[in-house]
């Protein structure tokens, strides 16, 4: 979820990014390493927590788009520079509330900054910080011995990962409909979305005989990078603006493109592959294809929104392309941009955009009533942050899309006539052609979302039997853990599943799926509410799985809520402050995290298991009968798919913070996760679950980013 905030009471710094862990370094004896005094850092600390702790957190560790002021990202970013490049971003922070960027004073803001290198582990003297910025110039934040600043170093391929890379077959459309067991193709495993693998060397029986086989080091950064594997070839989207090719069976570079245009690297999902390309979607609003055996750019397609130059900005690419016959089709994000996200396809061949269908339906156009007779100019959201699936067989491609954070013009109805407020296509599942980019049909799950809840993830197309009828269908699990199904070829309601941890909707009517609210929950600012769930989701853009040996969806769920009404940061339009709640749950057992099984068959739940720490990653399903989730305790556990029965874990270095996934190669399977890597998702799970639960600190060791692969013992 983009969060974009739309009032002054908020703390904006958007400079730093990274995960909080504590440090004890070494300072090193150099005259140019920053003095300052110990009074000094310590009334820093209170400044700190007094105009800055509400959006940066109690320990530096961010909260949403405020990021994190220490640890890995610290180290990365600032070590080995002058101080006054980390000053001038500080002197940027306003005070909360607001008055203007600068406003704290210079010696609150020396004072906060002697804070923030103390908690980074330098040690404080008797001499206090200068307040001026030029005075600044004079000192290096100095570096930690041994630590790699440099791990974009080239790559030099040995014979052996030049064969592998050479011997590499091209992707085909049959490949990507039927993929290899071996393979890991698309973001959610196939066309479908289930994020299921038909291996079954790993079972229940032997699950617990895993051990690392290889881990390998990445740049931290802002991404929840999921893998995708060919024939033992693995390529990785990761920061910044990096793609890399990876010898799947060892963690080896075999190639890295770097972009080198990009200034804001922004959070990736993941690449496509087909034919001889690499599909990429890029930080700068480009789509590019990649030789996959040499890294090399094959064409460039840059993306032009309908919006000026400054807006542009506003626009992201964040989810995974989809390859669908000869075409890429592109997700694109657009929070707060004039009229909205939109959904592009760009030729395989050519790089020229084919065809582009608006998220935000225009006045004029079919369903362009629905924005209260808002201009189009006054219409934003509807962006695009998740993939999408595919149908080849009813050649539709379905996608989620997000709703808009402009909510209060759409708070209540404007009154003119042949008008509605319920916006679409925010909340809807689209169904559109392949070819031609047309609506073939859509599903609104949520009318005029006042609470950004989400029904924006991945669509999963599914086989089951309704009323003892066999289905295609559509089905998806929005932020409040409710799950629709659709007909896949025609939209049609079939049926929703509860988890029960949201308050909001009070009933839903069975023949049409239409939902309605319970009118104490509807977000007045004036008036407090809590609501369940957060509005960062029981769900986000971590994946489902479904499994067809069970029938079952697995979902990861964190159990929190949030205060809406006069207090708190403003990131809806309507002026309801939004504040953090613990679940009724929680106070009871303690458990913020569950993993759910969604029986689609019979549409009720299955089992469910407990945790105290909230899952981080995607679901995994596997035809070994095993479920893989990771979580911010941190470790990677796996459940077996009947029952839920908890049949092993192990801990992690990092917090994991993407998809799992599963593949073979020389018949030895392999299941990978990436560890510390930030993203919204992880960073909000962290900072509720350390504000809510017994434990308190930081999850993990900070052990930074990188991805961990694990496979059974070797017999003998």
């Amino acid at each position: 979820m983009t969060l974009i905030r739309r009032s002054a009471f908020f703390c904006i710094c958007v400079f730093l990014l990274g995960e909080w862990y504590s440090t004890g370094i070494a300072q090193a004896v150099d005259e140019n390493v920053p003095r300052f005094s110990s009074g000094q850092a310590a009334q820093g600390k209170r400044n700190y927590e007094k105009y800055c702790a509400g959006c940066h957190g109690m320990n530096l560790e961010g909260v949403h788009l405020a990021p994190a002021m220490a640890g890995n990202r610290f180290d990365r970013s600032w070590r080995g520079k002058s101080l006054a490049n980390l000053a001038f971003h500080v002197w940027r922070m306003p005070n909360k509330p607001v008055a203007a960027p600068g406003s704290l004073g210079d010696d609150l803001y020396a004072n906060i900054l002697a804070y923030i290198l103390e908690f980074n582990g330098l040690t404080p003297g008797e001499e206090p910080l200068p307040d001026s910025i030029d005075a600044l110039e004079e000192f290096t934040i100095p570096t930690i011995p041994g630590m790699d600043y440099d791990p974009m170093v080239p790559v030099e391929k040995s014979e052996a990962q030049t064969a592998l890379l050479n011997a590499l077959p091209a992707v085909t459309d049959e490949m990507l409909q039927n993929p290899s067991p071996d393979d890991w193709l698309h973001w959610g495993g196939t066309y479908a979305g289930h994020s299921y693998s038909p291996l079954n060397q790993i079972t229940k029986k032997n699950v617990n005989s895993l051990k690392p086989a290889w881990r390998a080091p990445l740049v931290f950064g802002q991404s929840m990078p999921t893998p995708l594997v060919h024939q033992g070839v693995m390529y990785l989207h990761t920061f910044p603006a990096t793609v890399l090719a990876m010898d799947a069976s060892n963690g080896d570079i075999l190639w890295r493109y770097q972009r080198e245009e990009v200034e804001r690297p922004t959070k990736k999902s993941g690449v496509a592959l087909y034919g001889d390309k690499v599909l990429v979607p890029t930080s700068d609003l480009h789509v590019i294809a990649l030789n996959a055996r040499t890294g090399t750019v094959i064409w460039d397609h840059e993306i032009k929104p309908e919006t000026s130059p400054k807006a542009r900005r506003a626009y992201q690419l964040r989810s995974a392309p989809v390859v669908a016959g000869d075409k890429v089709i592109q997700g694109v994000t657009a929070s707060s941009a004039p009229k909205g996200g939109f959904i592009l396809a760009v030729d395989i061949n050519s790089g020229e955009e084919v065809w582009r269908f608006n998220t935000i339906a225009r006045p004029g156009e079919p369903e362009g009533n629905t924005w209260n007779g808002l201009p189009l100019e006054d219409r934003s959201g509807g962006s695009v942050w998740n993939q999408g699936t595919y149908d080849a067989e009813l050649n539709l491609l379905y996608f989620g899309v997000a709703p808009t954070y402009d909510t209060g013009p759409l708070l209540h109805p404007a009154g003119k006539e042949g008008h509605t407020n319920i916006a679409k296509y925010t909340d809807c599942t689209v169904a559109l052609n392949a070819s031609t980019g047309e609506l073939v049909w859509h599903y609104q799950h949520m009318e005029n979302d006042q609470w950004d809840l989400d029904w924006s993830f991945e669509r999963q197309i599914v086989n089951i039997s309704v009323d003892g009828t066999p289905r295609k269908a559509v089905v998806n699990v929005g932020k409040m853990v409710m799950l629709d199904a659709l007909d896949a070829a025609t939209g049609e309601y079939l049926f929703t599943v509860d988890s029960g941890v949201q308050n909001v909707v009070a009933s839903v009517d069975p023949e049409t799926g239409a939902k309605t609210y319970d009118p104490d929950q509807i977000p007045d600012p004036e008036d407090e509410c809590v609501i369940c769930p957060s509005a960062f989701g029981a769900r986000s853009w971590p994946s489902t799985a479904y499994s067809p040996q069970t029938n079952f969806v697995y979902v990861p769920i964190t159990e929190w809520c949030m205060g809406m009404g006069p207090k708190g940061f403003r990131l809806l339009s309507s002026g309801v402050g939004l504040t953090s709640e613990p679940h009724p749950t929680l106070l009871e057992d303690g458990m913020m995290g569950r993993i759910q099984a969604i029986d689609l068959e019979n549409e009720k739940l299955a089992w469910k298991y407990d945790q105290k720490t909230p899952p981080s990653t995607s679901i995994l399903a596997t035809a070994g009968g095993v479920v893989f989730s990771g979580d911010i305790d941190p470790s990677l556990k796996a459940f077996d798919d009947a029952t839920g029965e908890l049949l092993w874990q192990v801990t992690l270095d990092d917090l994991p913070t993407c998809q799992v996934i599963t593949y073979s190669v020389t018949d030895k399977q392999y299941v990978a996760v990436t560890v510390g890597m930030t993203n919204n998702h992880v960073r909000d799970i962290t900072r509720s679950y350390r504000e809510f639960s017994d434990t308190k600190g930081s999850p993990g060791d900070a052990g930074g980013g990188a991805i961990w692969v694990f496979a059974l013992e070797d017999e003998g």
